[in-house]
């Protein structure tokens, strides 16, 4: 039986564990939340551990090939999403369209696809050293892919942005370049903001629901729309130390989203500040194992990929979390492999499967190497991603 396991799921044990311990926690709360969409949560995540299967047993060298592909891709779903974007549940859906009858989020796919096109543009053996130099290979993709989120989806479009940061920074792209990027980003994101509050009908109905929620949260809406936050809170001081027990939460019953976007507070009204404090640990696990694989990568681009796709799974949870505390403005993210979902649980787990593809490349001689160690000013991980590692 050992041996069959490992014949399936190869690479990083511990991240193995973690990843199908969180698949199958989200049963319990998902039933919980929502039995009709019980049976098409386990559909997708039954799918989704197959697909990391899959994803993680193709050498991690071809991902950034296929990323190149995908930007095209991505990018064409994108541009259609926002041109034709219907309604879901009587709301707009600009950032979604259908497949087979199953939504499908494609900025999911574009983050991935772009962490991925980045990681490997970046660690070639002439990577680009100024903003100019990388105009086609960094600016564009990137502007590209936010630029066509953000009318729809500010959070997401946020998001990609901070996690294709990371990965400049990880992979030393150079500090000048990265910050006049960061200049450059903020005056278009301003300018935008400015012309969809001076011109309300240029842009889709989105643009209003994300500046409204900012306005909410920063308390300057005189009739600010706190309920989703009021019951969330409600659940979660419900929850005390050990919770009310599974499937006891009372909240569920009037929160809305309570099966996605604001599952986490679900979780604490039903097992407790423990409950919770363990699901936060889990995830900064999942971050740590993840800095680990690129720690101990046999190349480059797959030290690189691995710490971005790994921030990005992370950091959208934390997003999640902080929602549900009243820590940041609504968002509409979900908790990355908890939350009910189809598409979404694809895309995570087809990133935690790419990761583990890196892992399957770890070796003794990567482990004792010195240069992989954590620390330094430069990255956070002191390797230099444009050198290749001596085997």
């Amino acid at each position: 039986m050992r041996a069959l396991l490992k014949r399936f799921f190869q690479g990083n044990t511990i991240l193995w564990m973690l990843f199908l311990a969180l698949v199958v926690f989200s049963f319990l709360p998902v039933f919980s939340a929502s039995r009709n969409g019980f049976q098409y949560h386990v559909f997708f995540a039954l799918i989704g551990i197959g697909l990391a299967v899959v994803v993680h047993r193709i050498p991690s060298k071809f991902y950034g090939v296929a990323a190149f592909l995908g930007l095209f891709v991505v990018t064409a779903l994108l541009a259609y999403t926002l041109a034709q974007g219907g309604t879901i549940d009587g709301a707009n859906a600009a950032r979604w369209f259908r497949i087979a009858g199953v939504g499908f989020q494609p900025s999911a796919l574009a983050n991935i696809v772009l962490l991925t096109h980045l990681s490997r543009v970046l660690t070639k053996k002439n990577p680009p050293k100024t903003l100019r130099e990388g105009l086609w290979s960094v600016v564009l993709p990137l502007g590209l892919i936010c630029g066509l989120v953000l009318p729809a989806n500010l959070s997401t479009a946020a998001l990609i942005f901070i996690n294709a940061s990371v990965v400049l920074w990880t992979a030393n792209f150079p500090r000048k370049a990265y910050f006049q990027l960061m200049g450059i980003a903020l005056g278009v994101l301003l300018m935008f903001v400015l012309t969809a509050k001076a011109f309300p009908d240029l842009f889709p109905n989105r643009v209003d629901t994300w500046i409204s929620r900012i306005e909410n949260f920063a308390g300057t809406k005189e009739d600010a729309d706190t309920y989703q936050i009021d019951l969330a809170k409600m659940a979660i001081a419900q929850g005390h130390i050990v919770g009310q027990g599974p499937g006891r939460g009372i909240q569920k019953n009037f929160l809305p989203q309570k099966n996605t976007d604001f599952i986490y507070a679900l979780v604490v009204e039903e097992w407790g500040i423990l409950g919770g404090g363990t699901l936060v640990l889990v995830y900064v696990w999942i971050f740590l194992q993840s800095v680990r694989v690129g720690q101990r990568a046999t190349n480059a681009t797959g030290h690189v990929l691995a710490v971005g796709l790994g921030f990005s799974v992370v950091f959208q949870a934390f997003t999640n979390m902080m929602v549900a505390v009243g820590l940041f403005p609504v968002t509409g993210q979900t908790l990355p492999l908890v939350s009910e979902g189809g598409s979404s649980i694809l895309m995570t787990c087809l990133a935690m499967g790419m990761i583990l593809g890196v892992s399957r490349g770890e070796g003794e001689e990567a482990e004792a190497d010195g240069a992989f160690a954590l620390g330094g000013s430069e990255s956070l991980l002191s390797k230099e991603p444009n050198e290749e590692p001596s085997l």
